[in-house]
């Protein structure tokens, strides 16, 4: 995760209601966080050679460029009711929404996004937005989908990979900010592989296989509860298939936590098979973290 001094929590707006849903979470995240948020409205209009400014006589705000203006006014408000006191600034950026994010990660603590903005097509459970900055960006992304439960815990997906362990300490960390418990969740459905030589038996008992499944996820928290002893951890493994079994889970959670790619992914995918479903078919907020490159 990117924890430069002073990195902004970016929200994305476009003056959608899913956009202020982003803004009212970013804003939250910021505070837990000790962080400034940002807000960020990409105007693609100028690189489309539309006029933007207010026609002659034409009423007041009717240019393009002071809608946009609008837009980011009603988010600052939007977030500063939600926490009010919060260090927030706002910009306009000339250039498509995702470009004009993805520049933004490199700085950024974290990018908030609603599920689907005013561009997105109704048929799209999620907008092209947040997956092309999830599958892009160089800090984590949160995706505002689904439905809050505050009373729930921070799930986490593992499966034994690096960016599974990336994942996890994200995880942790947001489960102590929030005062929630930690549920570590492998799914799986064949026996575990430690490497492309291992040899697996065509017949298996259940209860060594389960075993083996446990060391999973036990090792990839290996010293994160050490560093954060606060933070109530339990570990599941569920045979069955990870999309399923981390869509069933994000029903009791607040946030679901899913590595950008996992084991067993493609490896020309940059956003994995399973961290895109949750995008699409979670039911709370999913942060999508990325593995270093």
């Amino acid at each position: 995760m990117n924890s430069a001094n002073g990195a902004a929590v970016v929200v994305g707006v476009d003056g959608s209601e899913s956009a202020l849903r982003a803004v009212r979470l970013a804003a939250v995240e910021a505070a837990r966080r000790h962080r400034p948020l940002r807000i960020v409205h990409g105007f693609i209009w100028p690189l489309l050679r539309v006029p933007v400014d207010a026609p002659a006589g034409g009423p007041p705000g009717a240019g393009l460029r002071e809608q946009a203006e609008q837009v980011v006014t009603a988010a600052t408000d939007e977030a500063e009711a939600t926490v009010p006191g919060l260090r927030i600034s706002g910009e306009i950026i000339d250039g498509e929404a995702a470009a004009v994010l993805l520049g933004e990660s490199p700085a950024a603590a974290m990018i908030v996004l609603g599920d689907r903005g005013l561009g997105g097509f109704s048929a799209l459970v999620v907008g092209s937005v947040a997956v092309q900055v999830a599958a892009y960006a160089d800090c984590p992304v949160l995706v505002a989908r689904g439905t809050d439960h505050p009373d729930g815990p921070v799930v986490v997906g593992v499966d034994g990979s690096e960016t599974a362990r990336l994942a996890a300490e994200f995880a942790i960390e947001e489960a102590s900010m929030r005062g929630a418990p930690l549920v570590a969740l492998h799914a799986y459905r064949h026996p575990a592989s430690t490497g492309p030589g291992d040899m697996l038996p065509l017949v298996y008992d259940d209860t060594e296989l389960r075993s083996e499944e446990d060391r999973v996820v036990a090792e990839t928290l290996a010293g994160l509860t050490q560093r954060w002893p606060d933070v109530s951890v339990s570990r599941e493994t569920s045979r069955g298939r990870p999309t399923t079994v981390l869509a069933e889970a994000s029903r009791r959670a607040q946030l679901l936590v899913v590595g950008r790619q996992g084991r067993g992914e493609l490896t020309g995918l940059l956003l994995g098979s399973v961290s895109q479903s949750m995008l699409h078919h979670a039911d709370c907020p999913v942060a999508v973290v990325r593995a270093p490159r």
